[in-house]
């Protein structure tokens, strides 16, 4: 690694109505403290924002979202829909793999049909298969032009594939399984070193294409090296920030804000998010296969209180799956306000009235908000006892069993799109469905919505189903907060993005 370069005097010139810096030193290196590591380098083989957000430094997408969520081209220079079941993309030409080779046609073709294929990562089939919706067939037209078919309309297409990473049919090819812990992107980092639970050490791609040329763009990376430390413990990660060992820290606790604001080197900037908290409770057995005590685990707890006495008012009161900003969402669905007596009367209609018994599961990022959580569910006679794990394992077994009684999750709605949070959290079998929640009725609005072209029809039946699931009450339904960064004064071209993605590549540290 190469040393800091000291702090230099700077001084700013205006020419054509830009502001330029002068003389400012850059450092090389900028550090991230980070909540969690990821859980694999490929691409086709994850299922959660945090690992999207390391995987994007090192790879792009045929789309992105730009200013205001648009969706703009990234790999794709442009596309076209020549009939209501068919895409053609058309990609930059002259883009380059970390490994020096061209994307083509071909790494497209592979990547996608990879992630289509039931069994198509190594004998697994990819846990992003459904992000893909009806999409049936990809075609390579020529060496920079592929044709994508879906089996139904699908409008929300070019939105869906900012989610994909592309990867090099030869490279994957070559490495195999190997691909969990190397990448060849075509992003503007590559892979160094990555040292697991503990640090991922990213260098800058001289020959970076520069990015979507719909969005502001420096061309490659301001800075030599990207580290991202991970530090699942909030303290640990404020800590870090303020004692000048980090740039940036995400997920930054509320009561840390001030803190942060008062101290000399550190900021805190925030963004509108996307991401929905819920309790996830389990429908499968007792006790919350029955829906009076789901009910009553929504009324046992205060929201409101945590999010004006913990979350300082930053955050929104949820009563179903969608953001407020997503589309379809249903301003009408009934909240459940905090009344503990309607929650003991559910608990004893149930033949619990001396209460229950119940753990809930989180992560260490998650443990203090959890805490808060069952001590006001306890005292609505839903005892709580809080189990914390590490952030992956505890995935895992409440996605692949077995689940215990509550788990504080969350689940990102980067598009504002219905179809990237309700069918995989809500619908039978979804790939976030860790409650196990299943309701036929919600299963075929769900189906119909996701692939109807009338908007407003598509709307009425995302309502509809939002209205069985609010009754249905498969989680605790809680808050979609913003998302709140620290950041050091010393960082510059840097702002956070509402699709929870850290956008590093115009950052610069002096």
């Amino acid at each position: 690694m190469r040393s800091r370069p000291g702090p230099a005097a700077a001084f700013t010139l205006t020419i054509l109505g830009f502001v330029v810096c002068l003389g400012a030193a850059r450092a090389s290196d900028l550090r991230v403290g980070f909540t969690a590591d990821a859980i694999t380098l490929d691409p086709a083989n994850y299922s959660y924002r945090d690992n999207e957000t390391l995987l994007r430094q090192m790879y792009d997408g045929l789309t992105t979202h730009g200013p205001g969520m648009k969706v703009v081209g990234e790999l794709a220079q442009s596309w076209r829909q020549t009939d209501p079941l068919t895409y053609e993309f058309t990609l930059r030409k002259g883009v380059k793999f970390h490994d020096g080779s061209e994307l083509t046609a071909d790494d497209v073709v592979f990547t996608l049909h990879r992630l289509m294929t039931p069994g198509g990562v190594f004998g697994k089939t990819s846990p992003r298969k459904d992000l893909l919706g009806p999409l049936t067939t990809v075609e390579k037209v020529d060496r920079y032009t592929v044709r994508l078919k879906l089996s139904k309309p699908w409008p929300v297409l070019p939105g869906m594939l900012a989610f994909q990473e592309i990867t090099s049919k030869a490279f994957v090819e070559k490495v195999g399984p190997g691909l969990a812990t190397q990448e060849d992107g075509t992003g503007p980092f590559r892979l160094l070193q990555w040292h697991r639970g503990e640090q991922m050490v990213l260098e800058r791609f001289p020959d970076y294409y520069g990015g979507p040329t719909d969005v502001p763009h420096t061309g490659t990376a301001c800075v030599d090296h990207l580290i991202i430390k991970t530090i699942p413990e909030n303290a640990a990660r404020v800590a870090a920030l303020l004692a000048g060992d980090v740039e940036i820290i995400n997920d930054l606790p509320v009561d840390s804000i001030p803190e942060v604001v008062a101290s000399a080197n550190a900021k805190v900037m925030s963004v509108n998010g996307t991401r929905t908290f819920f309790v996830s409770l389990n429908n499968t057995k007792p006790p919350f296969n029955d829906v009076r005590l789901r009910q009553a685990a929504n009324y046992a707890l205060n929201k409101q209180l945590i999010i004006d006495k913990i979350l300082r008012g930053r955050a929104t009161q949820l009563a179903g799956v969608l953001s407020p900003d997503a589309f379809g969402f249903d301003p009408e669905l009934p909240q459940y306000n905090y009344d503990p007596a309607k929650a003991k009367a559910l608990l004893a209609a149930a033949g619990h009235p001396d209460g229950i018994d119940v753990t809930l599961d989180t992560d260490g990022a998650g443990k203090d908000m959890a805490e808060a959580i069952a001590a006001l569910l306890t005292q609505s006679g839903i005892r709580t006892k809080v189990v914390v794990g590490e952030a992956s394992q505890v995935r895992a077994r409440w996605l692949g069993g077995p689940r215990g009684d509550m788990w504080l999750s969350s689940w990102g709605n980067g598009s504002l799109d219905p179809f990237d949070i309700f069918h995989p959290t809500l619908h039978t079998g979804g790939r976030g469905n860790s409650s196990g929640y299943s309701n036929p009725q919600v299963d075929a609005l769900l189906d119909a919505a996701d692939v109807d072209a009338d908007l407003t029809r598509r709307a009425t039946e995302y309502r509809e189903a939002q209205e069985i699931v609010n009754k249905d009450a498969p989680w605790i339904f809680l808050w979609l907060p913003q998302d709140i960064y620290g950041v050091s004064k010393r960082l510059t071209g840097f702002a956070p993005s509402p699709d929870g993605r850290l956008n590093l590549r115009d950052a610069c540290v002096h």
